[in-house]
């Protein structure tokens, strides 16, 4: 694909020309003073952008919104949503606005979208805005996860703004350019359910198969076809959130994609000793997206999703329960099929091994790294030394010795595969206290340590000399690690 300056780039504009009902045409406010703080080139180049382009005055002004290309139509997106339990019917792009849609190099649709670009008709009283940190926060993770494989959203560019928003504090804005396969929620069905209006909602469950599981137009029931197809994406989703340790702190339906996608990355962390009850998200007070509860939290909103689905499932509502009820059935089987496939990569078991036996493996281990305090990417990567014949570096980590070896003696008599467990399990993760001393001093205006930082965890599977702090787990300061969403 040839390279085209940012401001003359070409946006479809799909959604609003298919979903109007869903879409307030919008323009974002012009920031005083736009000044980009980092640039995705790869992505850029992915795009068919011209990262030099972007860095020009106009495409810092096409990356905040304010230069809109000939043809866009910019629009807020409506959706509704669960946020905690509680449902609430209108949420929509409160500090977002999807600019339109661009064909990457390998022929995909993916949405360009802003977040922080000022207040919208979804706003409820909000600034619309965003800050600094929270959108640096965003670019980081999302590209360490998509370093690791797992599906998310990425961030093409942050830009200051030159704006204070006041949260706490005064701090310096700043608005995020994602790109994603789609922006369709589960929130975005729930929100055309309570219109009452079927046809919308069909429209709505035909766009979504068209964009993201065109294998569900060839089935018998295209609609029964979307669910599952959405049921399994969620399902090996988070099943790779697990196995990684990423607790994503704020999974409501508005946050839950059609596409697979990991979305927002607010008050978000990654597990470091192993702590199934893990929480760091300052605004679930309850624990409920605690890390050992994802999955079924993941069920519980996918069954939302049936809830929205059910009339075009099956004319009589009695039988559509019965056809969602099914198709939501098969959540826990994908999902425990996605953690054991996960989990035997980890540890480098052999194929064919039984079940039973890999599922032990695993569990004990998990247990005693969990009963250790033991860190969770440290002790799988140590694992694969082990496997080579070092293993005393996975051993010290463990306070456990006698429960260590045993498990150790078990594992090993099976001859595990080191270079593949090198493969999936990373040295580098964006630590918990590494991305707030990064953000930190991003804030106070230096982009050095962000910048190190997003160099170590975007190659997150090798092992350089000179990186130790990065890979070593954050200091125990006796007080509970805490994020927040940022608004």
């Amino acid at each position: 694909m040839t390279a085209v300056p940012a401001p003359t780039v070409t946006l479809g504009d799909s959604f609003a020309r298919e979903l109007p009902e869903l879409a307030v045409p919008w323009r974002a406010v012009e920031p005083p003073e736009p000044r980009l703080l980092v640039l995705n080139e790869p992505l850029a180049a992915e795009l068919g952008l011209d990262p030099e382009a972007l860095r020009s005055p106009d495409g810092v002004r096409f990356l905040v919104g304010t230069a809109v290309p000939e043809g866009a139509r910019p629009v807020a997106q409506a959706y509704a949503g669960h946020q905690f339990g509680s449902f609430v019917p209108r949420l929509g792009d409160g500090r977002a606005l999807l600019l339109g849609e661009l064909t990457d190099a390998g022929g995909r649709v993916r949405d360009l979208h802003l977040k922080g670009s000022g207040p919208t008709p979804f706003s409820r009283g909000g600034d619309g805005l965003a800050a600094v940190g929270p959108m640096l926060r965003e670019h980081l993770v999302g590209e360490a996860m998509h370093a690791l494989g797992i599906p998310t959203t990425r961030s093409l560019a942050v830009v200051a703004t030159g704006r204070p928003v006041r949260r706490e504090t005064l701090l310096p804005g700043a608005v995020l350019a994602r790109v994603a396969a789609g922006h369709l929620r589960v929130g975005t069905f729930q929100y055309a359910r309570a219109t009452g209006d079927v046809d919308l909602l069909r429209r709505l469950a035909d766009v979504a198969i068209a964009r993201h599981h065109p294998a569900a137009a060839e089935a018998d029931h295209p609609h029964r076809a979307l669910f599952d197809a959405v049921v399994a994406a969620q399902a090996d989703l988070v099943a790779r959130w697990m196995l990684v340790g990423f607790v994503h702190g704020v999974m409501n339906t508005d946050n839950t994609t059609v596409s697979g996608e990991t979305l927002d990355y607010g008050p978000c962390a990654f597990v470091d000793a192993v702590d199934l009850d893990a929480s760091y998200s300052s605004v679930d007070v309850g624990g409920r997206y605690r890390y050992r509860n994802q999955p079924a939290a993941a069920e519980w909103n996918l069954a939302r999703f049936a809830e929205a689905l059910l009339p075009l499932l099956d004319d009589d509502e009695d039988r559509a329960v019965v056809v969602a009820t099914e198709s939501l059935g098969g959540f826990r089987a994908r999902y425990e099929a996605a953690w054991a496939a996960g989990m035997r990569a980890k540890l480098g078991l052999p194929d064919g091994l039984d079940d039973a036996v890999a599922g032990a493996l695993a569990d004990d281990l998990l247990g005693l790294l969990q009963r250790n305090g033991v860190d969770l990417t440290s002790a799988f990567r140590a694992l694969g030394a082990a496997a080579r014949g070092d293993v005393d570096r996975a051993r010290h980590l463990v306070l456990d010795l006698a429960g260590f070896d045993a498990w150790a003696q078990r594992w090993l008599a099976l001859a595990p595969d080191a270079d593949r467990m090198d493969r999936v399990n990373p040295v580098y993760v964006p630590r918990n206290h590494l991305v707030e001393e990064a953000l930190t001093a991003a804030v106070g205006g230096d982009l050095a340590l962000f910048r190190q930082l997003l160099d170590v965890v975007t190659r997150p599977f090798d092992e350089r000399p000179g990186l130790e702090r990065y890979a070593a787990p954050g200091p125990d300061t006796g007080v509970p690690y805490r994020t927040s969403c940022g608004t």
